[in-house]
């Protein structure tokens, strides 16, 4: 199943509105569920961990930012990269009780909600975790933060998490900007119209496609085809 097939199994769960809001989990089936469901499964069958082959997040939006920039918006990389590699996270996680090691794609699915000119559009961007991962320095990171700590153990603490998260999105990667002030700068651009951001909106565009090289389409959500943003 390449990038394509994956991305348009997305687009036809929503259109006939079998995916459920929030988190989905793709199967090496094919299948979509919630992880709800999945943890259900898992109940009855732990060796569904293993058929997990991507991660689907589903959002609404209203602003545009989101809709251009789905990475930049919601930090879904690190956890599903640390269960990738055999950690759980202690308490409650979407991402389940157990370690996924087949884990390759987290696909991003956001539709507009009140605005009047996306309010019929679906954005679906999916990338690759390994590359991903590697791009943001994920693995030194980690290798930093946790230390020798035996993945046996299945477990992290919480505190862990966020000081990954906090070295990730401390590094000037976006054309010289942090996570967060890239994120800033072109949620000026393009929600608060300051157009005279625009340079550096595209130094940080050129920067988001390199570090995540996304497989993006949008599509119309009356004709199902795609089309621009």
């Amino acid at each position: 199943m390449d990038e394509y097939e994956i991305v348009e199994r997305v687009k036809d769960r929503y259109r006939t509105g079998s995916i459920k809001a929030d988190y989905n989990f793709l199967l090496n089936d094919t299948t979509i569920i919630s992880d709800i469901s999945y943890e259900r499964s898992y109940e009855h069958n732990p060796s569904i961990s293993k058929r997990v082959i991507g991660y689907v997040i589903d959002h609404r939006t209203d602003f545009v930012t989101n809709l251009e920039f789905p990475v930049l918006q919601w930090d879904f990389i690190s956890s599903p990269y640390l269960y990738k590699i055999g950690y759980v996270i202690r308490g409650i996680s979407p991402l389940g009780p157990a370690p996924l090691p087949n884990l390759k794609y987290i696909i991003y699915s956001i539709t507009g909600i009140t605005l009047y000119e996306f309010k019929d559009k679906l954005v679906i961007e999916l990338v690759d975790l390994d590359v991903v991962a590697n791009n943001l320095n994920l693995p030194k990171i980690v290798s930093s933060v946790l230390g020798s700590k035996l993945l046996s153990e299945n477990n992290m603490i919480e505190d862990g998490l966020y000081e990954i998260n906090k070295q990730m999105r401390s590094q000037k990667l976006f054309a010289g900007y942090t996570w967060d002030d890239a994120n800033d700068i072109v949620f000026r651009y393009f929600d608060k119209n300051e157009r005279e951001l625009s340079k550096e909106v595209l130094k940080i565009s050129e920067a988001y496609e390199r570090i995540f090289r996304p497989y993006r389409i949008v599509y119309n959500t009356k004709t199902w085809q795609p089309v621009l943003l």
